[in-house]
């Protein structure tokens, strides 16, 4: 049906390069780029032996236009699915724009220097993206992604009006190291270390970082200390969603996790300015990254899984309802299939879906949009056909 450029052959990559590769029948022609190309080889020869499919790869530079560009005019993909570093989501926008290519990803932007994302950078490309006929999907992962589209389920299919979300994140694997991210290292410690932040009665309230925890039961895991941090959704959401009340995020961590991540604050080892080593500039959180388990490699040993999900509450027919729908998913079921961990593959997995729903012209209109600005019903029936299946959980207690 069409043509795929993936970029990017970390986890998440490995995960969407198989899964789009399982789906013959909607993309014709993938090709796998990034910065260093054996990555890419590798990745192609475990699809080739896995599902007998042959991918091209190629080099890329992701923080370069013109060499995007030049890839991009080769090749020809109707839609990039972008699985890079966020840094990159902009060079990437602006590649597509400039050879007519559609565009999808997983994370939103956030600038190299300051550890702060928001929607905004790339919600500016609307109307670029609208004149030039393209499409632009942004936050197709798991969370953001499949959380969002479970919020736009819930709104169409079992309330009249939502007034509390809770976004609930629980990763209760255990990958056998010391310390270990389940994705960039960098872009991981970023994104714990930032100060808390949530939706009530329409503004925005910050607290320190880990501030709000408390143990939330997860099903077929138990209880977990979650702890509230801002995570992109809620930006979007909330926006979507004006009826909203109050919008969290909560993730568990693992005292050991907290422990390390307390001292690797401490020693200055998750700064992301530069400081001076042996006459050479480098950024300390990219050495950490460069010694610590790469996360792509963590899938063999894996146990345990996810459970990831957003609890509800609100009005339907004049009445109070509670609502928790939510997907777990194991470590070692995902590396059986794709040769990746959990966490990986609950990203990888709804990239490819939101790949197959444009590919399908279900979700093919020209601008910049959030997943959940479409019509989740298609997305639904095919998180149950490849390998993310969802539950759903009526009139329960949310625990807050």
């Amino acid at each position: 049906m069409g043509k795929v450029m993936i970029i990017g052959a970390g986890g998440v990559g490995t995960v969407v390069a198989n899964k789009v590769a399982q789906n013959r029948d909607v993309f014709t022609d993938i090709m796998l780029a990034s910065r260093t190309k054996s990555k890419c080889d590798a990745i192609a020869e475990d699809v080739k032996q896995r599902t007998g499919v042959m991918i091209q790869t190629a080099k890329v530079d992701a923080d370069n236009v013109a060499e995007l560009v030049r890839l991009l005019n080769d090749f020809k993909p109707e839609l990039v699915i972008n699985v890079a570093l966020p840094y990159q989501d902009l060079t990437i926008m602006d590649a597509c724009l400039e050879c007519g290519v559609n565009y999808l990803d997983t994370a939103n932007y956030e600038p190299k220097d300051e550890a702060k994302y928001a929607y905004k950078w790339q919600w500016d490309y609307r109307e670029r993206f609208e004149k030039a006929g393209l499409t632009a999907i942004l936050g197709c992962g798991f969370d953001p992604g499949v959380t969002s589209i479970f919020t736009a389920y819930a709104a169409r299919h079992h309330f009249d009006e939502m007034h509390y979300l809770d976004i609930v994140d629980c990763n209760a694997g255990d990958h056998g190291k010391a310390f270990a991210t389940n994705f960039n290292p960098e872009i991981n410690i970023r994104e714990v270390t930032q100060k808390g932040k949530y939706w009530e009665n329409g503004e925005w309230v910050e607290t320190e970082p880990h501030e709000i925890h408390k143990p939330l039961t997860y099903p077929d895991i138990g209880p977990k200390e979650s702890y509230v941090i801002f995570h992109e959704e809620l930006e979007s959401l909330v926006k979507n969603f004006p009826t909203l009340k109050r919008a969290r995020f909560w993730m568990t961590f693992g005292q050991e996790y907290l422990t390390h991540l307390r001292v690797i604050q401490n020693i200055g080892m998750a700064r992301i300015d530069e400081v001076e080593y042996n006459g050479q500039k480098i950024v300390p959180i990219q050495f950490l990254k460069a010694v610590l388990p790469d996360p792509g490699e963590l899938g063999e040993n894996y146990t345990g899984q996810t459970s990831i999900g957003c609890r509800i509450r609100g009005i339907k027919d004049g009445k109070e309802q509670t609502y928790y729908i939510y997907n777990n998913c194991s470590h070692q079921e995902a590396y059986k299939e794709t040769g990746a961990q959990g966490v990986s593959y609950t990203t990888g997995v709804p990239a490819t879906i939101g790949a197959i729903m444009f590919m399908k012209g279900l979700w093919n209109k020209p601008g910049v949009f959030n997943v959940e600005e479409f019509d989740p019903d298609p997305f639904m029936e095919q998180l149950n056909q490849q390998g993310l299946p969802w539950h759903e959980l009526f009139d329960v207690d949310l625990e807050f």
